[in-house]
């Protein structure tokens, strides 16, 4: 039996850039999620898709990263 995903092409495109943007602002997952002041597992389960961010939780992500959420969901709303 497979398991539950929460893939999608949307999806998928707003975690690659979460990770680019982690990545260029040379945070590990580690190290972001101790910003967040979440367990490191988080940051992995939603960078592997085997978790989404509410709305809530990515405004927060992209305040700890220091980015423009706006930015984010353009990237949504632009493919």
């Amino acid at each position: 039996m497979m398991g539950k995903t929460v893939a999608s092409e949307e999806n998928s495109r707003l975690t690659q850039w979460l990770k680019v943007k982690r990545q260029e602002k040379g945070h590990t997952m580690r190290s972001l999620a101790q910003v967040l002041g979440t367990p490191h597992s988080f940051v992995g389960k939603i960078e592997n898709q085997e978790r989404r961010l509410d709305v809530v939780e990515f405004i927060r992500y992209c305040q700890a990263l220091e980015i423009d959420p706006i930015e984010g969901l353009t990237i949504l709303k632009s493919e």
